[in-house]
């Protein structure tokens, strides 16, 4: 039976994970995680996509992502076989390195793309054992692009918008930090919109 052609709406974000197959470690060491942005540098280098927030952790990774051109799946294909090459190279691996089809889920509005940034930015802290202390000492998120706001060299990466879609009179890089920071007992009394 065919696969189900999925949805992609131009103007959308989508939350995208992908898994290494049978929850394997995909990333190794930080070569490894290098080389994946640089599938993702030349993936926008064809096609054109704009990334909020990502989070690569060692046996998968997130991306909320938007792709106004192309569909979604030409770009996660690019991405996801580029990498996969350079994996099974390296490590003489054979087989799937993914355990299935990325997941994607849209995000349909201001407050489910804040929502999903901060899930992603928290992944490094959620953990059973956190990996880090504070979420911006986590090297392969974006999250420290906001904490430290400053320019940065990577070009499908979008900073300014999250802030943006924060209530009005908290529309700073810093009140973005603060929302992700705040344990999710404190984020339900926050009025998005």
């Amino acid at each position: 039976m065919p696969r189900k052609k999925r949805s992609w709406n131009p103007t959308l974000f989508y939350h995208v994970v992908m898994r290494g197959n049978n929850r394997q470690v995909i990333f190794q060491n930080e070569e490894d995680y290098a080389e994946f942005f640089r599938s993702m540098h030349y993936t926008y280098d064809r096609y054109t996509f704009h990334l909020v927030a990502y989070c690569m952790m060692n046996n998968h990774y997130h991306l909320l992502i938007r792709s106004p051109n192309e569909p979604l799946g030409k770009v996660m294909g690019t991405i996801n076989k580029r990498y996969s090459n350079y994996f099974k190279s390296k490590y003489h691996y054979r087989g799937h390195l993914y355990e299935s089809r990325y997941f994607a889920k849209p995000a349909i509005d201001a407050k489910s793309v804040l929502a999903v940034s901060r899930y992603i930015h928290r992944n490094p802290i959620a953990t059973k054992q956190p990996m880090v202390e504070r979420m911006e000492h986590y090297p392969y998120s974006s999250f420290h692009l906001y904490k430290k706001n400053q320019p940065h060299h990577i070009p499908y990466m979008t900073t300014t918008l999250l802030p943006s879609l924060m209530p009005v009179l908290k529309q700073t890089f810093e009140d973005y930090c603060i929302f992700c920071e705040q344990d999710d007992d404190e984020i339900e009394s926050i009025d998005f919109l």
